[in-house]
C-alpha cells in the first residue's frame, strides 16, 4: 500500500510554504504525522509530490527519519511532464493541478494508494480504515469523509466538497466555495445554500487504483489542446473521479473517517495546529521525537 502526499502548493493564504512549517513538538512537519500514521497501519511506500526546488531537501529530510524498509519517492511536479505527443508552448507559473500531481507518480506506483494533502492532519483512524478497505476491496475507489461542521476555520470561510451519498456509495461531491458558520447552520455565501453541519465533507483523502493514471492522461491530452484551459485552469483529482463515477468506470465508497481533521489554511490556524499536535503527543498518541 502506498501513501501519496501532495506537497507542491504555494501557501498563498498561509503566507509561506506550510508543508515545511515546524508544527510538531520537536519541529516535525505536519506531513510527518501522516507518514507515521500510514506506516503504523502497514503502508510500505511513501510518495511525495513537490516542487522541483524542494525535492533534494525533502528527500534528505525524510530519508534520515523513515524506517529503512519503507520505500520513499520524492518527485517534482513540472509543467514539462506531459503525455507523449502532447505539447505546451505558452507561459504558465502554476502547476497543472492535483490530478497532474497524482499522474506524476505513475511510474513509481503499481498498486492501491491513498492520496491526501501534505498540509492537513487526518487522524489515525482514517489511515486504519483506508488500510482495511484496500486489504478487503480489490477494485473500488474510496473517499474518507469528515463531518462538515468539524472542518471549519475560526479565521475565515472555507471551501469544502460536500458529499452526496447513497448508502455507502458516493454519488457526487459538490464544491462549495465560501462556507461559514451562521448560528446553528452553515451557509455557503457563494450559493446561498445552508447545511446542518452533519453532512460528510471531502478533505481530499482518496483511495485510488492505478487505473486513475490512464484517466488523467486522457484528460491531460484534451486539456492541453484548449488554449483557454492551458492559460489559467487546472485539472483536479476530484473531477477526474467524478467523471469516472458518471461514466460507470469506477465505484467509489464514502467511508466516514471517524477521526479528527485540522488544517492550516490561514496563518492564524497555526497556533491551533501546534496545540493539537502537542496534546496528542502528551496523550501518548505519538512519540516525541516522532522518529526514534
Amino acid at each position: 500500500m502506498t501513501l501519496l502526499l501532495m506537497a507542491a502548493g504555494s501557501g498563498s493564504r498561509y503566507g509561506k510554504l506550510k508543508q515545511f512549517d515546524e508544527l510538531g513538538p520537536k519541529g516535525e512537519f505536519l506531513m510527518e504525522f501522516a507518514i507515521y500514521d500510514a506506516i503504523k497501519n502497514g503502508f510500505g511506500q511513501i510518495v511525495v509530490i513537490t516542487k522541483a526546488e524542494n525535492v533534494s531537501f525533502l528527500k534528505d529530510h525524510l530519508s534520515q527519519r523513515l524506517p529503512q524498509d519503507v520505500r520513499l519517492d520524492v518527485l517534482a511536479q513540472e509543467l514539462t511532464d506531459i503525455p507523449e505527443g502532447a505539447s505546451f508552448s505558452g507561459e504558465r507559473k502554476k502547476p497543472w493541478g492535483t490530478a497532474h500531481a497524482v499522474w506524476t507518480a505513475r511510474n513509481v506506483i503499481s498498486g492501491p494508494f491513498t492520496v491526501l494533502n501534505a498540509d492537513d492532519f487526518y487522524g489515525q483512524a482514517a489511515y486504519q480504515k483506508a488500510a482495511e478497505f484496500m486489504r478487503g476491496n480489490q477494485t473500488d475507489y474510496a473517499l474518507l469523509g469528515y463531518t462538515l461542521k468539524d472542518t471549519l476555520s475560526e479565521h475565515g470561510s472555507v471551501s469544502r466538497g460536500v458529499c452526496e451519498v447513497d448508502g455507502d456509495n458516493l454519488i457526487e461531491v459538490q464544491e462549495r466555495l465560501k462556507i461559514v458558520q451562521q448560528g446553528d447552520v452553515l451557509m455557503d455565501e457563494d450559493s446561498g445554500l445552508t447545511f446542518t453541519g452533519h453532512e460528510q465533507a471531502s478533505m481530499n483523502f482518496w483511495v485510488c487504483r492505478p487505473s486513475i493514471f490512464h484517466k488523467i492522461e486522457d484528460a491531460l491530452r484534451i486539456f492541453l489542446k484548449n488554449n483557454n484551459l492551458v492559460a489559467n485552469s487546472e485539472l483536479y483529482l476530484p473531477f477526474m473521479i467524478q467523471e469516472m463515477l458518471q461514466a460507470n468506470e469506477a465505484v467509489v465508497k464514502c467511508i466516514p473517517s471517524g477521526g479528527e481533521w485540522f488544517g492550516v489554511t490561514y496563518a492564524s490556524d497555526k497556533e491551533k495546529a501546534l496545540e493539537n499536535l502537542k496534546r496528542k503527543t502528551d496523550q501518548g498518541q505519538y512519540p516525541s521525537p516522532l522518529w526514534a
